[in-house]
């Protein structure tokens, strides 16, 4: 009996180490199997994320290069931009600037219209006068022995004769011209009268020509009685 005892013990225990080899070994296959599953799985995943990773890095790239290509236009519009308010004050200065020109154009248009007027009123009084001249020309000659001749720059000369009693051919000259404002103006007297710029200033006061070649006569035949 104790041998029997003994032996199942021993088998007992064979049973035991037996037991625990196979358990152990299982233990040790599904542990290892499930590490290659996790391992595969951890794999697989991180294949995925990595691929996904680098998808995102790309879309990254992508959406900041947009940026930069906007940014890019951004600064070129703001720039035309720049360059449009540049020309359009430059032809509202040219528009100021032409509308000045036309308005001094304009002044002097109107500047010039008046200087024309004035000066054919002026050159009217003047024909006026050399016609009134004229008129008395033929009186005066046969009368006063003068002769009135129309010399250079639209001048009068007045030729008295028959003065001198010693030579009545001596001639006495008095040249008259209109100035430019419009007034009588002795020029030159041969010989010189003390008394021509009275009798000058006597004739645009007057206005009375008739009156002045009758005074300018009778200085002169005074004189030749010196």
């Amino acid at each position: 009996a104790e041998d029997e005892v003994t032996l199942f013990e021993k088998d007992m225990k064979e049973f035991w180490i037996q037991f625990k080899i196979s358990y152990g070994t299982e233990q040790n296959n599904q542990t290892s199997a499930l590490r290659d599953l996790c391992k595969e799985t951890i794999e697989a995943l991180s294949g995925k994320w990595s691929k996904k990773l680098k998808e995102e890095d790309l879309m990254i790239d992508k959406i900041q290069e947009y940026n930069n290509e906007i940014l890019q236009q951004s600064k070129y519009i703001a720039e035309k931009e720049e360059q449009l308010t540049e020309i359009k004050l430059k032809l509202n200065q040219e528009e100021e600037q032409q509308n000045n020109l036309t308005d001094s154009i304009q002044e002097l248009k109107e500047e010039l219209k008046k200087k024309m007027e004035t000066k054919s009123s002026k050159n009217k009084a003047a024909k006026e006068k050399v016609e009134q001249v004229s008129k008395i020309t033929t009186l005066f000659k046969e009368n006063l022995g003068l002769e009135m001749r129309r010399i250079h720059d639209e001048q009068l000369q007045f030729i008295f004769r028959h003065i001198d009693h010693k030579d009545p051919d001596k001639p006495y000259i008095c040249t008259l011209s209109i100035n430019e404002q419009g007034d009588y103006e002795v020029t030159s007297c041969t010989p010189p009268l003390d008394c021509i710029a009275e009798l000058q200033l006597k004739l645009r006061e007057t206005n009375n020509f008739s009156a002045f070649v009758a005074n300018i006569r009778k200085a002169f035949t005074a004189l030749s009685y010196k």
